[in-house]
């Protein structure tokens, strides 16, 4: 359940950097007056205090716990098409004075510090939980990855190594404009991972299940450890009598769930707006044209209930939205962050995002899916005489300025006259993202969104992603394999 604060509520985030560090209102509008001191025309402060921990379990045993704590300021000065940044890891107020200073030369004109007023804007929850995951005792994390390797280990005698990784962190943000807003946010995130590796004979297979999002431990509620320790186990056993992929162009079925990782990498990097600004994007001054088949409509949403990449406020202030980027083929926008909005003469969309408080925010994706449609999944499968079902992948590499992609898929079946039939290995898809959303020819009423394991690179910048997709036909893809 969401709640909305009114802006007269003091946000936790607000209260923490005040009580903390002594950061409140006064300083933070001391703060902008001396970024904007030497005459640039827009300024942003960035704070972050993150605090993580992790835990590897292998061999039975507990071989790695760390934590750690991160913290610091970023000072972003705009002065028309130019922009200044600095930042420091010390929170003290003779540091973020320097960093202030130091971004605001990026402008000419030195002048008096200006006066900057910021006012607390009311900021939605979309991820509360009652007890964050990096205050529970180690021993209660000790005891998930426990469970996890016991039902891995039990699952099939072939199962010869186990490694189960946890990892969470709590983060506070802060961030003020010198267009006077305020906004804070708790970030909560976990990360569940279970490796498997099966061994028979000189055949050895292994394969990675987890899952996670932003939520505490109250998430193994319902996605128990066993669970996923027993869908890595199988994965890696099923390996074992598969079958080479067949190779050449055939109708591919994209199953519900990680298939959204296609769509992300190879369709919404294209529709982030500052490739588009500067025309490296194969979307370039495209909206409005049809770009996809009419069967699909993509949305990038940042508001999903406990999803890992879901966002309160983007690293700018700004509210994270539902932003439906393709409608029915046709391209409708793209996500903006406030350097890209003021180029195309639109609002932000959610969309300013940065690793930490040492990089500059830019466009990036939060939550990413294709909309359900009509068809059953069942029907697309037997819609489709001799081709692939793919269920779950391993990597990609992407060309931004054209599309082109190729995976690498990691769960996959052949299917033959309308069934599935043997699993296959050493399947890659390869392809170009506008082409292959032109060829869906059918749409599943089943979308589901992959758990939580995204995690997204851009220009040396890592964030939180989520991905998801219904079951979907695309009449042909070429597919890398062994068998012609």
């Amino acid at each position: 359940m969401s709640a909305t604060p009114t802006p007269t509520t003091r946000h936790p985030a607000v209260a923490f950097f005040a009580t903390r560090f002594g950061i409140d209102e006064r300083v933070l509008e001391e703060l902008l007056g001396l970024a904007l001191s030497q005459g640039g025309d827009y300024a942003d402060l960035y704070f972050e205090y993150r605090e993580n921990g992790s835990l590897l379990f292998e061999e039975q045993a507990v071989k790695r716990a760390s934590g750690g704590i991160l913290q610091g300021l970023g000072v972003r000065v705009l002065s028309g098409d130019a922009t200044g940044y600095a930042y420091t890891e010390e929170l003290t107020r003779d540091s973020m004075r320097q960093a202030a200073r130091t971004a605001a030369r990026i402008a000419q004109e030195a002048r008096a510090a200006p006066s900057v007023d910021v006012t607390p804007v009311g900021v939605p929850n979309h991820y509360p939980v009652e007890r964050p995951s990096v205050a529970v005792r180690a021993a209660e994390k000790v005891a998930l990855l426990r469970r996890a390797d016991a039902a891995a280990r039990a699952y099939d005698p072939s199962i010869s190594r186990v490694v189960v990784s946890l990892v969470d962190e709590q983060r506070y943000v802060l961030i003020a404009t010198s267009d006077g807003r305020l906004a804070g946010d708790v970030q909560p995130m976990l990360r569940f991972n279970v490796q498997c590796l099966s061994e028979r004979g000189r055949s050895r297979q292994t394969a990675v299940q987890g899952g996670g999002g932003r939520c505490g431990l109250e998430y193994f509620a319902s996605h128990p450890p066993e669970e996923l320790a027993r869908e890595a186990a199988r994965q890696a056993v099923l390996l074992h009598d598969a079958v080479e992929a067949p190779a050449g162009a055939l109708p591919v079925v994209l199953a519900a769930g990680d298939s959204g990782i296609l769509l992300h990498e190879a369709v919404g990097h294209g529709l982030e707006a500052d490739f588009n600004r500067k025309q490296t994007s194969n979307y370039s001054g495209r909206v409005g044209q049809r770009v996809a088949s009419p069967l699909c409509t993509v949305v990038d949403d940042g508001t999903l209930a406990h999803s890992r990449g879901s966002i309160n406020v983007d690293d700018e202030g700004n509210p994270a939205g539902r932003n439906v980027l393709i409608a029915d083929g046709v391209l409708q926008g793209y996500m903006q962050d406030r350097l890209s909005a003021r180029h195309f003469g639109v609002a932000p969309s959610g969309n300013g995002r940065r690793e930490t408080f040492k990089h500059m925010p830019m466009p990036r994706m939060t939550n990413t899916y294709l909309l359900p449609g009509d068809s059953a999944p069942e029907d697309i499968i037997r819609a489709v005489p001799r081709g692939l079902y793919c269920v779950a992948y391993s990597g990609g590499q992407v060309n931004i300025s054209n599309g082109d992609f190729v995976f690498t898929v990691s769960e996959a079946y052949l299917i033959e006259e309308g069934r599935l039939t043997a699993p296959v290995r050493n399947v890659t898809l390869i392809g170009n993202g506008p082409d292959t959303l032109s060829k869906v020819t059918m749409v599943g009423h089943d979308l589901k969104l992959s758990d939580g394991r995204w995690t997204c690179g851009k220009e040396g910048q890592s964030v939180p992603v989520g991905v998801g997709m219904p079951t979907v036909l695309v009449s042909e893809m070429t597919v890398g394999g062994t068998k012609p």
